[in-house]
């Protein structure tokens, strides 16, 4: 049984994709991140763990970057909460 191992390059041809496809998925799974599938040398596709697309999504959320502009703009115009505020006493 073949054992697939990752290069810390997080890039892999088309070829070792297709015969590694489930380990790549475990692999990607595990980690948390990406791999960048290769074809004839040229990236083509990216292989990404869920989390980090969900996370790729909502960074280009245009309502996430207003909300985080805001944000920035309150913590700046001293707008800000402590913890014991927010939290009290739960």
């Amino acid at each position: 049984m073949y054992t697939f191992t990752m290069s810390k390059s997080k890039v892999l041809s088309t070829t070792t994709f297709r015969n590694n496809i489930s380990d790549v998925i475990d692999e990607v799974n595990n980690k948390g991140d990406y791999i960048l599938v290769t074809d004839r040398g040229e990236p083509k596709v990216a292989v990404v763990n869920i989390d980090f697309f969900e996370d790729l999504l909502m960074a280009n959320s245009p309502a996430y970057i207003k909300s985080i502009e805001k944000a920035r703009e309150d913590f700046k115009a001293g707008r800000v909460y402590t913890h014991d505020q927010v939290f009290g006493d739960l």
